[in-house]
């Protein structure tokens, strides 16, 4: 099934996601090898797909896992995660309707 990863960051969190990025993305990359991923990026802070400086507020993942209690768990181990990028993360199922 589909979950939902919906992480807001904690405040100026520019800095911890660049030290973080590069381990961020290689576990993403190996959902998205197993055809795993629906669709994953970050929220930008401004209106704008290069942010710049502004930074972001959050994250949003959908990926598919066999329970809730596996994708709580993948959520929980994110480098993001572990490093304090994120002040909140939220775990929901999901279920893709359209296109």
């Amino acid at each position: 099934m589909w979950y939902v990863i919906y992480c807001e960051d904690v405040e100026n969190s520019l800095p911890l996601r660049k030290q973080t990025r590069a381990a961020h993305l290689e576990r993403i990359q190996l959902l998205v090898d197993q055809d795993r991923i629906l669709v994953a990026g970050p929220c930008p802070a401004i209106d704008s797909k290069d942010p710049g400086e502004a930074g972001f507020t959050g994250s949003l993942i959908i990926a598919e896992f066999d329970n809730l209690s596996a994708a709580q768990q993948w959520a929980d181990g994110d480098p993001y995660t572990l490093a304090g990028v994120f002040k909140k993360v939220t775990v929901k199922p999901y279920i893709k309707v359209l296109p």
